[in-house]
């Protein structure tokens, strides 16, 4: 169970949250009410929130770490959707659908998430027009993000992939350091084998290749990522 303090600081970071930012104070105050620590959960690293057929019910919010959501095919191999970080949400209302159902949910890190029940966030969606504009905004985007995603993945060729993938991440997670993009989230070959759908072997031969060429540069978990030369050869 969570302290006061700790619920405290989870209602200021509301406003913080990209879908919800720039909100009314009056819509920010009924989703603040909503957050009860029945509702609110702290995890630690490699826990499962979700399983394909055990869906969540309602809406759920990064309030700290991070959270991978992927799939596994019919022959055992895993296939990551996205990750998720502060201010990340993923689930499903009567009203709306993030696209997150038959996904596994697993923490990356220790993390803090809250849910809010359909229930009690429809009537917020019939409520307020702008919350539910913000929705469909959101869900727009998703969309426009997976139709590139599966054309990166149908057309483009191993060493594609990898760099899409990398500058895709350098964008969410990364950080400026000597000209480089440092992706701030531990990245294992195996874990970006799983982003692509390939395997360990073939996407560890195409990093060092890359490595050898200066595009990235490589240690354990870490990844650095010359965005200027990736944009230039994906062109």
């Amino acid at each position: 169970m969570l302290h006061d303090e700790a619920m405290e600081n989870i209602t200021s970071f509301l406003p913080q949250i990209k879908i919800f930012e720039s909100l009314p104070a009056e819509i920010i105050r009924e989703i603040e009410q909503l957050v009860t620590r029945s509702n609110t959960y702290k995890l630690s690293k490699n826990a499962i929130l979700q399983t394909p057929g055990n869906e969540r019910n309602g809406l759920f919010f990064v309030i700290a770490g991070k959270l991978r959501l992927y799939k596994i095919n019919s022959a055992g191999k895993q296939h990551t959707v996205c990750i998720l970080s502060e201010g990340g949400m993923f689930g499903e209302v009567e009203t709306f659908s993030l696209g997150t159902g038959g996904t596994y949910v697993e923490t990356m890190e220790d993390s803090i998430v809250f849910s809010i029940p359909s229930e009690q966030f429809e009537p917020l969606l019939g409520k307020y027009s702008e919350l539910s504009l913000r929705f469909l905004s959101e869900i727009s985007n998703r969309l426009q993000e997976q139709d590139e995603l599966v054309e990166k993945l149908v057309f483009w060729d191993l060493r594609g992939k990898v760099l899409y993938f990398l500058n895709r991440l350098s964008k969410k997670f990364g950080i400026e350091e000597n000209g480089y993009q440092k992706i701030d989230i531990p990245l294992t070959h195996q874990e970006l084998a799983n982003m692509i759908g390939a395997t360990r072997e073939a996407v560890s031969l195409t990093i060092q290749d890359l490595s050898n060429e200066g595009i990235i540069i490589t240690s354990r978990r870490m990844v650095m990522i010359d965005v200027e030369k990736a944009m230039k050869e994906l062109a």
